[in-house]
């Protein structure tokens, strides 16, 4: 993560923001009737891993990753409407209504700059976070995850701008 010329002052608004307001394929060797172990032909090949795919439609899944994001971000969103695009929202209300005093809140947003799918519920997101639009932490790794039908930020984004904040907030399950 590029750090800007205040990373801690960005990571404070971003929890403020977030907390206030808002095997390897294996071959047979199977023997035949009177073949006495000499290898047979090769099994199925099945992968190990599953094949890493993306959602059924992809630009519709960036598109809703891009926009709650945003929405999250944005400090003039609600605190029942930030629970509900953040995973586990339900069970963090309280704490997403705890702090909103930071004087940067106001001014933070978050800008996506990369989204690239790790399965069909999960993606990375690269993202840019603003203070008055300039960028204040670059390149800021996150995690979305599909969760009942929602592209929502995973907790694990949650906690880790929580953690660069410094900030005296109850942390939650992370």
């Amino acid at each position: 993560m590029v750090q800007s010329r205040h990373p801690r002052a960005a990571a404070c608004a971003a929890a403020a923001v977030l907390l206030a307001v808002p095997a390897v394929a294996g071959w047979s060797s199977a023997s035949g009737p009177g073949e006495r172990g000499a290898p047979g032909p090769p099994a199925a090949v099945a992968p190990a891993v599953p094949a890493v795919d993306g959602p059924a439609d992809p630009e519709a899944a960036k598109a809703q990753i891009e926009k709650n994001w945003a929405t999250f971000f944005d400090p003039e969103t609600s605190v029942k409407e930030k629970a509900e695009l953040l995973q586990h929202g339900e069970m963090l209300a309280v704490l997403l209504g705890l702090l909103g005093a930071d004087g940067n809140a106001p001014e933070t947003s978050v800008e996506i700059t990369d989204i690239t799918f790790t399965s069909p519920t999960e993606a990375k997101v690269t993202y840019d976070l603003l203070v008055s639009g300039i960028p204040a932490l670059e390149d800021s790794k996150g995690v979305a995850v599909l969760d009942d039908g929602v592209w929502k930020v995973s907790l694990k984004s949650l906690c880790g701008l929580i953690a660069l904040s410094g900030h005296d907030a109850p942390a939650p399950p992370c």
